[in-house]
């Protein structure tokens, strides 16, 4: 399709917000509530409602946009407005859990029952090398990437269901949020951290209550530090990365509803394509320390069943 159709004026353009837009507005609406039963002791109430105004600006502004030329482009630049927030969004979820007693020491103790040791304690031990440590480190940073390839294929060859993945993508964040925001539980990075590798090793997973509330220091990624994508990891832990959303693993989860949207395509080159990202996506969380192995099976299952519930309210929302 050459440039200038992109630029084509719809037909039947939408006129109000989007399927996505109002699901991201109802999580903000649920937020302010959440806000207001914490408020006495929110710390960053500020930039958290700043935060909030500016999101609204900028859908009503993108919004504008797409009314005054609605066609592809403009459309394109609206979704991806939506999922630009979503670095914000995510961080924003600690400022709530954090207020909520921390319930690390449960999750750590099922993982122990389940498995007899802490396997994220003891895969880098397991495998040290620096290339697998790469490889690692390469499949968690491609979650973003993962995210563009999907919505941008959607966007050039399947343009009759944009919305509709777009949808199902930017929904299934949100549901993760609001579980976050509610279950305060950080994962291995910050709980161990906190208690001390050595008492995980023992098998001694030690309430912390509210240390989080006024401590956020994790521990550094385990494999070579030295590495290019390890590099990249950390970076990336330093820009956004909160004591935060740990159950279940959105990371696995979202990337679940992203091969589940690519599987739909049929598309062969595509899921080949991503295929080997997700497999190493859904073992790397495990292994930077990032989730308990529970929270990765949990993203796992909640992933396939976010993709066709969405689906079903989408297509029932357009009937």
């Amino acid at each position: 399709m050459a440039i200038k159709q992109y630029f084509i004026t719809d037909e039947k353009p939408q006129r109000g917000l989007l399927a996505a837009e109002w699901v991201i507005m109802g999580y903000m609406v649920f937020t302010l509530i959440v806000m207001a039963f914490l408020w006495p002791r929110l710390v960053n109430v500020e930039p958290m409602l700043m935060g909030r105004l500016r999101y609204v600006g900028v859908t009503l502004l993108m919004w504008g946009v797409y009314r005054y030329k609605p066609c592809r482009a403009t459309m394109l630049a609206r979704i991806g407005a939506q999922l630009g927030f979503l670095g914000w969004w995510y961080p924003d979820t600690y400022e709530m859990n954090r207020l909520l007693p921390n319930l690390d020491h449960v999750f750590a103790s099922l993982e122990q029952s389940l498995f007899g040791c802490h396997p994220s304690l003891l895969f880098s031990q397991a495998v040290p090398y620096g290339w697998f440590s790469e490889l690692m480190c390469m499949g968690y940073v491609s979650y973003f990437p993962l995210i563009a390839t999907v919505t941008i294929y959607y966007f050039l060859k399947r343009y009759e269901e944009f919305q509709k993945a777009t949808f199902v993508i930017l929904a299934s964040f949100f549901i993760y949020y609001v579980i976050f925001v509610l279950l305060p539980v950080t994962g291995p990075q910050f709980y161990y951290l906190a208690v001390g590798t050595e008492n995980i090793a023992a098998g001694i997973f030690s309430d912390v209550g509210d240390w989080f509330l006024t401590h956020s220091e994790r521990l550094a990624a385990p494999g070579w530090s030295d590495g290019f994508f390890y590099h990249l990891l950390e970076m990336t832990h330093d820009a956004g990365e909160r004591p935060t959303a740990a159950f279940p693993s959105s990371h696995v989860g979202c990337t679940t509803v992203l091969m589940m949207l690519a599987l739909h395509t049929r598309s062969r080159r595509l899921v080949l394509s991503m295929l080997p990202f997700y497999v190493l996506m859904c073992f790397s969380t495990v292994y930077i320390y990032a989730h308990y192995v529970i929270d990765a099976i949990a993203g796992l299952f909640t992933g396939i069943m976010l993709y066709y519930l969405l689906t079903l309210l989408y297509n029932r929302y357009k009937a």
